[in-house]
């Protein structure tokens, strides 16, 4: 076997030399430049070998096939990513640990309006109580109706502005006529989302991204009559300041705004001190947003416009004070106004969460040194992050 084996490796041998010599020039054993040329063609096979592969046909690339080329190495993670990740997912944890009932108050005063209350006494109760939105109840059918805001009244207006004719009407107008008014200006009917009070918390947060709320109701059924019945409503200030107080990892959070993707930066929607409110109003609507920054000339942040601001308006109907400037608006505000909250692009989150535990803010301004705007950030801005930024990392991990 041994003498067979060695006969075979001189046969190797002989082919690869044989071949060698075929590929060179004829008359020599030179590598010129016309022997190179030769070697671009395929060798020529030699008769009984001929599963035998040629050295060179290792080093051709097939043609119609192009170079893969390696991915390139995973961006490294620094201190302050690693302090940002662990930040998020505690955040996210404790949300999926806490239930809706958690971030009530021990005690808390709750508001229900029947579906056939006036809106105009509506209007009263919310000014009275000094509150912006409040459960929708059908007695008919006993059933949650969904919950009533300051967007509603804007609808309400809206729909006059179109027909000023049926302004006469509007002291006889009810709550269960929101849904024509809806499809009359063309736009989203009344939220009716809600959430059992003993589901985690991140389900309502989930829930009230899904459907861009910025608070939900909380309903459950009573044990006896076996039908719904609201308990509270849970805001998004309130959840981020529950997070803000229990949640020491929120300090870990030390990106500034620049370096993520959070907040509004481009086609931000603004007015003046004189621009009429209506105006306003017409912005809020289209764009689908809360406030409107007011700024000087030289476009510099002096105050805000906000959706709530309508409702100091038109309390006891009187819907003429529309017609008002914005700065003439502004100053109908209540005295217990929170005032406006802002903040630069190199603001860390962790101070942004520190600011939402010890004040009731609701969106910030973003601002330069000049203090003129940059950009907006919202409490809905914030939530969206927490619970969606690096999630899918956290999914991989578990």
């Amino acid at each position: 076997m041994a003498d067979e084996a060695e006969e075979e490796s001189h046969k190797l041998l002989a082919t690869t030399a044989t071949t060698t010599a075929d590929t060179g020039d004829g008359g020599g054993g030179g590598g010129g430049g016309e022997g190179s040329q030769k070697m671009a063609s395929p060798p020529v096979e030699p008769a009984g070998h001929e599963g035998f592969v040629q050295p060179a046909s290792y080093l051709r690339r097939p043609r119609g096939h192009s170079r893969v080329m390696p991915p390139p190495p995973p961006k490294l993670e620094t201190a302050v990513d690693r302090d940002q990740r662990r930040g998020l997912q505690s955040i996210r944890a404790f949300l999926k640990v806490r239930t809706s009932y958690d971030v009530l108050p021990l005690s808390f005063r709750l508001i229900v309006f029947d579906t056939s209350l006036l809106v105009k006494k509506s209007l009263a109760i919310l000014n009275q109580n000094g509150i912006v939105s409040a459960p929708l109840w059908d007695s008919k059918t006993s059933t949650f109706a969904g919950l009533l805001t300051t967007s509603d009244y804007i609808n309400v207006i809206q729909y006059y502005c179109l027909h000023p004719e049926e302004m006469s009407r509007i002291d006889q107008f009810r709550l269960n006529s929101l849904r024509a008014i809806e499809k009359e200006i063309n736009v989203t009917p009344i939220e009716t989302v809600s959430i059992h009070p003993l589901r985690p918390l991140y389900e309502a947060c989930r829930r009230m991204l899904e459907s861009r709320a910025r608070r939900i109701p909380l309903v459950d059924i009573d044990d006896e009559t076996r039908r719904a019945m609201v308990v509270s409503v849970v805001t998004q200030y309130r959840i981020l300041k529950f997070v803000a107080v229990n949640v020491v990892e929120t300090q870990l959070l030390r990106k500034p705004l620049r370096h993520l993707n959070l907040g509004t930066y481009k086609n931000l929607e603004t007015a003046r001190m004189e621009t009429p409110v209506l105006e306003v109003i017409q912005q809020l609507v289209h764009q689908n947003i809360s406030s409107v920054p007011i700024l000087n000339s030289d476009g510099v942040v002096v105050n805000v416009f906000e959706a709530v601001d309508v409702i100091a308006l038109i309390k006891g109907s009187v819907y003429e004070e529309l017609n008002l400037s914005v700065g003439e608006a502004l100053q109908k505000r209540s005295d217990d106004f929170p005032g406006i909250y802002t903040c630069s692009i190199d603001d860390r989150l962790d101070t942004v969460f520190d600011t939402i535990r010890k004040s009731r803010v609701h969106r910030f301004v973003v601002i330069d040194e000049g203090n003129r705007l940059v950009g907006m950030l919202t409490l809905s801005d914030i939530l969206e992050y927490v619970l969606l930024e690096g999630e899918s990392d956290d999914h991989k991990q578990a």
